[in-house]
């Protein structure tokens, strides 16, 4: 085929950089925790919209397809200690808003939960890694600038949950001061 009759879809064709279009991660790019916490957030999203039961809930998304590429521990943590822990979540969320906890978007709120929870519950985590992880679960499935709320929120916590690993990256130029 010489250049002229080769067949143009007439879209430039994609880079195989592990995302998509819209700057999002590609699903074969992804681990299975962040799976989980894809699993985990559509999960609270039904307990804050809903007020569905954990076990409901848990049975539901555990039927979904691609669950099972998921670390089903990391989703199982997430998912009830995210419930089970709610008041204590949102009593450390609240203070850094600019609005009422009401007003969040329930994916903004699920993702704050994953976030603190995380922060403080799974310490093999590193905090700039569950920082960058609640970022990408906002730019995927909230709004426009959820992101940026979301980031500022948990980005405000991280010195309060995790001051050793935040004041070592400081120290080390990786972590604006």
């Amino acid at each position: 085929m010489t250049e002229d009759t080769k067949p143009s879809s007439g879209k430039p064709r994609q880079t195989r950089t592990g995302l998509t279009s819209t700057g999002a991660r590609k699903a074969a790019a992804k681990s299975n925790r962040s799976r989980a916490r894809e699993f985990a957030l559509q999960a609270l999203y039904q307990h804050l919209v809903g007020r569905n039961d954990a076990a409901s809930i848990d049975q539901f998304t555990r039927d979904l397809a691609g669950f099972h590429k998921a670390d089903a521990a990391h989703y199982d943590a997430l998912l009830h200690g995210s419930i089970e822990n709610a008041d204590v979540l949102d009593a450390l969320i609240v203070p850094l808003l600019d609005r009422k906890l009401e007003e969040i978007s329930p994916i903004e709120h699920g993702v704050m939960w994953i976030g603190v929870y995380e922060f403080q519950h799974c310490l093999d985590v590193p905090w700039r890694v569950v920082l960058n992880e609640c970022i990408e679960l906002a730019k995927e499935f909230g709004g426009t600038d959820g992101h940026k709320y979301v980031n500022a929120v948990l980005n405000g916590l991280a010195p309060k949950l995790r001051p050793d690993e935040v004041e070592a990256d400081r120290l080390s130029g990786k972590a604006k001061p």
